[in-house]
């Protein structure tokens, strides 16, 4: 083997379970990129996948080792994850199924509340208290069955000499549960007049809640990427001389002929070489109406073909197709880091040392100058436990919980809390145009009738063509001719031109209507209609053409001019937008014409017109390399790749699912404004979890000295820290009296 050969690099990928954090990531690319030949290693938190490139003579099964020893499981797809039968492993992969729902979280709620109880009912004069044995049984479930969790991933930041949330989770929780078992195993013949179980179940519950919620983001974010690769066909109609063959889309090669039927998705990225037809290619475009595709033209994997049969020469298949790298891309970017990093786990990584030499100095300093062994435990202990973290747990996920739940009151669906922090810091809104400001289907603008007809004459005539047409054109047509119940005469011998239009026979004449290609081919002379053809074209209107067709030539009797309607919610969207001082911009897959005409009537000044997903997603990485913090607003497929890029990702619900499961913020109704809604959300959301913090730390900041100093014993301690939590909660709460400034409107 030569040395170009030993350097060749190669790729693989390993699924990684068991990371909780940023540090997690971190310290699972640290053991990977310590393996001898490899050369770079990313770690996906959301999809728990790590990519790793090397040189040729790196194993596998050498980086799963390395990944192992640091304490995490992994899989890949050349090393087979030996689970069989009723092993550790398949054991270790049921109970962490379980974990995924919500049953621990149910469980500890039901543990936890007759704990709590007795310090609820107390704020109302009611003394009652629970068997302390029994308050042992239920807290030691919730301690070690359901926290254990804790204590596994706080040791792996012990290994890893760093402090993360569960490890102050797992150091608080122990420190009140072990002072109430000692104190109730000490004097239990006395009886215990204060214990301090509930405080150690409550957080373990409350922080369970929390992981709950970020497991469920998680998995949504990687439901994104499965909805992009259901868009694939799985097999492909081929022509092998004068036969055809169905065959796995994996056996298409380039070259190959592929037959694509009538409302078939097309499997690959070729070119037309025989048939026309109408092609859906809004998940790569964008654009709101069928493309007409003639011999020559090019077509994408995934798009829909309409009315006609096609014969598809193969240029790109698997990994080479457009679908595949919008797939890419949307992976690329979701690999990316979170640009804000968890305030507590920063904090945490100081914050557990600290507290744990001040405890072990405040024990050693006591028993020196005192010589009272119990009393120094007791002042030690009452460190930890003020320095328990139920108000730091607290904080975070109530102050999220509030928010996002009077988000979804107003039709706002936020998915996570990195969302809400992005959102809050936005100065620049990029729109895509069809179906966000637009309503994504086409109406008919306006009828123009030649000389010696009228319009209501033209309109009928073309109603009577395309009657039982399923077109979205046809369907404007009729919506209008139902509005203003006209008559509709009848039509016979009604044919398809695919990619072109229909004929049909109405009272005797053969009329056509179709599009400009068809006006040409007929070669029919526009006329009077020049003027209005041309001015509707400028606007990027779409054009049907209405021909009487006889043997001798092809005479023009009306014009039809359709276009996208704006929402009439689009424009004080924009503007409460600008009264924020945010930014807006307008990303279009439409032609230029049709996408200024809607930026002007919402005044929008910056416009980018005719791009691809590509493009959208590069336009959204320059406005991020300026400085600015971007949310990208969509509704298509053909927007995932830029939702993902964005700071923060906005969908549509009346879209595609793909945009709304890649976006960290789903708009449940159609309506742009909920869009200020939102970023006003999340801007007050994180002023409350900010003070949330800060006051969960002042607790402990003030709390900490005084009880190392003996000034306050466990008792108090407790209170404190029991009022420290209802501070937080109390905070929170407050998020519930927001308003929306203008309630959207029902049209």
């Amino acid at each position: 083997m030569t040395v170009a050969a030993r350097a060749r690099p190669v790729g693989f990928q390993l699924h990684i379970t068991g990371m909780t954090c940023a540090s997690c990531v971190m310290r699972v690319e640290r053991s990977i990129k310590a393996v001898p030949g490899v050369r770079e290693a990313s770690v996906n938190l959301a999809t728990e996948q790590a990519t790793v490139s090397a040189e040729a003579s790196v194993r596998a099964e050498d980086v799963a080792h390395a990944v192992r020893q640091a304490g995490y499981e992994v899989a890949t797809k050349d090393v087979a994850p030996r689970i069989e039968g009723k092993t550790r492993a398949s054991r270790v992969a049921r109970f962490k199924k379980w974990l995924a729902g919500g049953w621990p979280v149910a469980a500890g709620v039901v543990l936890t509340v007759p704990l709590a109880a007795p310090m609820l009912l107390a704020l109302f004069g009611v003394d009652w208290r629970l068997d302390g044995w029994l308050q042992l049984v239920l807290a030691t479930v919730v301690q070690f069955g359901l926290g254990a969790r804790f204590y596994v991933a706080g040791w792996k930041a012990l290994r890893a000499r760093s402090g993360n949330m569960d490890l102050l989770v797992a150091l608080g929780t122990s420190a009140a549960y072990g002072l109430s078992a000692f104190l109730l195993l000490a004097h239990a013949d006395q009886g215990v007049a204060h214990l301090y179980f509930e405080a150690s179940a409550a957080v373990i519950t409350l922080v369970l809640l929390g992981k709950w919620l970020e497991g469920r983001a998680k998995r949504q974010t990687v439901d994104a990427i499965r909805a992009l690769n259901a868009l694939r066909p799985t097999t492909a109609r081929l022509r092998r001389g004068v036969a055809e063959v169905e065959v796995p889309v994996e056996q298409v090669s380039v070259g190959d002929l592929v037959l694509v039927r009538p409302g078939e998705r097309i499997a690959v990225d070729g070119e037309i070489i025989e048939g026309r037809s109408h092609v859906d290619e809004s998940l790569i475009t964008g654009e709101s109406l069928p493309v007409a595709k003639v011999v020559g033209d090019r077509v994408t994997g995934g798009a829909i073909n309409a009315e006609g049969a096609l014969t598809v020469k193969t240029l790109a298949v698997g990994a080479e197709t457009t679908l595949a790298r919008i797939i890419r891309m949307v992976e690329s970017a979701q690999m990316g880091k979170a640009p804000i990093q968890r305030i507590v786990d920063r904090v945490s990584a100081v914050f557990v040392p600290v507290v744990l030499v001040i405890a072990a100095g405040t024990f050693l300093g006591w028993a020196l100058a005192t010589g009272d062994g119990a009393q120094a435990l007791l002042n030690a202990v009452s460190v930890l436990v003020i320095a328990c973290p139920c108000a730091l747990g607290l904080a975070t996920p109530t102050a999220i919980m509030a928010g996002t739940g009077v988000a979804a009151r107003h039709g706002i669906l936020i998915k996570d809390a990195e969302a809400l922090e992005m959102a809050q810091a936005v100065t620049v809104v990029a729109f895509d145009k069809t179906g966000t400001l637009t309503e994504g289907r086409p109406s008919l603008v306006s009828v123009v009738a030649a000389p010696g007809r009228t319009e209501d004459e033209v309109l009928g005539l073309c109603a009577a063509l395309q009657s039982s047409s399923e077109h979205p054109l046809a369907h404007a047509v009729m919506d209008q001719v139902r509005a203003l119940r006209l008559p509709v005469p009848q039509a016979h011998g009604t044919q398809a031109l695919p990619g072109r239009g229909l004929q049909a026979v109405v009272h005797g004449e053969t009329l056509t209507l179709g599009s400009t290609r068809l006006l040409r081919e007929l070669g029919a002379e526009m006329g009077a209609l020049q003027h209005d053809a041309d001015r509707h074209e400028r606007e990027g209107r779409t054009l049907s053409w209405l021909i009487h067709k006889d043997a001798d030539r092809a005479r023009m009797l009306g014009l039809l001019a359709f276009g996208d309607t704006v929402k009439l919610s689009a424009r004080q969207a924009v503007s409460r937008l600008h009264e924020l001082g945010i930014e807006t911009v307008m990303l279009s897959g439409d032609n230029r014409g049709s996408a200024e005409a809607v930026a002007r009537e919402l005044g929008i000044e910056h416009v980018r017109a005719e791009v691809l997903p590509g493009d959208k997603a590069a336009v959204v990485q320059e406005l991020r390399s300026r400085g600015r913090t971007v949310a990208m607003v969509g509704d298509g497929i053909n927007d995932a790749p830029a939702l993902a890029a964005a700071d923060v990702g906005i969908a549509m619900s009346t879209g595609t699912d793909v945009a709304m499961e890649t976006a960290g913020i789903t708009l449940m109704r159609g309506d742009p404004r909920l869009v200020a809604d939102a970023l006003d959300i999340s801007r007050r959301t994180c002023a409350t979890l900010k003070r949330g913090l800060f006051w969960a730390f002042a607790y402990n900041v003030v709390g900490i000295p005084l009880a190392a100093l003996g000034l306050l014993n466990p008792v108090v301690a407790g209170a404190a820290m029991a009022f420290s939590s209802v501070s937080v909660v109390a905070n929170a709460l407050l998020l519930r009296r927001w308003r929306a400034a203008a309630a959207p409107k029902e049209h």
